[in-house]
């Protein structure tokens, strides 16, 4: 019986240990020692993604750091070209997949990692269809004529094997999929400052003391067929691919946004708590590549709280 409770009570210490040795362990943003530019975004991160169609060029530099620094870039395909100091242009295979460029400081061996997918362009797309997948039809002209609103001209491919590939330091491609019930593969649209915007809230929420992962995204990329079935207007920001649905869900992870206030109540005040924390960084310099749309939403019998982030470029604002 005394060895039986021994038994239990250093389960016990040993959970309570665990517990407050995972709270304590400071979160990683991820970043390198260095940062990458391409595509007019400049990342910080150890592993970034980007897109491009089958004939365009991508052009990469390192920044922000010293000019006496080499750096060494190599890719797993296609053709990599130095174009000057620490700079290379990259021509992709013609065909449509993922392929890799690392990107690494000589002296100190820190490296980037960017996950570069070949488009499969729009114009492939039958009857609204894209080998079984339904994506649907993008309007024909821009709302408005501005160009975050002109149609893609290819979508990324992706198969069961890399639906679990991580895109960034804290984010998978099956992240951000359509919530359309269908087979792979499957097809979706992201753009980079968006991703880039994720990981900043991300690291923001805990700088504010709340410690988390990750953060849960409740609709990222959505079908122009799938955004017109569930009722949303036509030109939402998430058929382009620069709008997501979020929450935090960590303690407990239960498909919910957590207690953020700690008053015992799960409401539109905990999306509200989130919601500042991002308000709080418009205005600032360094925020101005990521100046979108910012609404919450209160708890449904759909849905928890949540807020809705995007990088339309244009400030936007609302709550329910």
């Amino acid at each position: 019986m005394k060895f039986a409770l021994r038994f239990v009570f250093l389960i016990i210490i040993l959970l309570v240990y665990n517990r407050v040795h995972s709270q304590q362990t400071p979160f990683d943003p991820g970043k390198a020692t260095f940062k990458l530019k391409f595509k007019n975004v400049i990342s910080p991160y150890r592993i970034m993604f980007t897109s491009i169609m089958p004939d365009e060029i991508l052009e990469c530099e390192i920044v922000d750091s010293s000019s006496s620094e080499k750096y060494a870039a190599e890719s797993t395909k296609g053709r990599l070209v130095i174009s000057g100091v620490n700079k290379w242009t990259w021509e992709p295979p013609k065909r449509s997949g993922k392929y890799e460029i690392i990107f690494t400081n000589a002296a100190t061996s820190d490296s980037i990692l960017l996950n570069v997918f070949v488009l499969v362009p729009l114009n492939q797309i039958k009857s609204g269809k894209l080998n079984g997948f339904r994506i649907g039809e993008y309007p024909r002209v821009p709302l408005r004529n501005l160009s975050v609103y002109k149609a893609p001209k290819g979508v990324i491919e992706v198969i069961e094997e890399n639906s679990q590939l991580k895109i960034s330091p804290h984010f998978t491609l099956k992240n951000f999929l359509c919530k359309q019930q269908c087979a792979f593969p499957k097809y979706l649209i992201l753009q980079e400052r968006l991703l880039l915007k994720l990981e900043l809230i991300l690291e923001k929420v805990n700088e504010k003391g709340y410690r988390y992962n990750s953060i849960h995204i409740m609709s990222g990329y959505r079908t122009p067929h799938y955004n017109k079935m569930i009722g949303n207007v036509k030109y939402s920001r998430h058929v382009y691919g620069g709008a997501a649905d979020i929450f935090l869900d960590e303690h407990p992870k239960d498909g919910m946004m957590d207690d953020l206030n700690k008053d015992g109540r799960i409401n539109y005040l905990d999306a509200n708590v989130l919601y500042d924390i991002i308000e709080e960084m418009y205005g600032k310099p360094w925020y101005k590549p990521f100046i979108g749309g910012l609404g919450w939403y209160r708890k449904t019998s759909n849905h928890g709280p949540f807020v809705h982030i995007d990088v339309r470029q244009i400030r936007a604002r609302w709550g329910d």
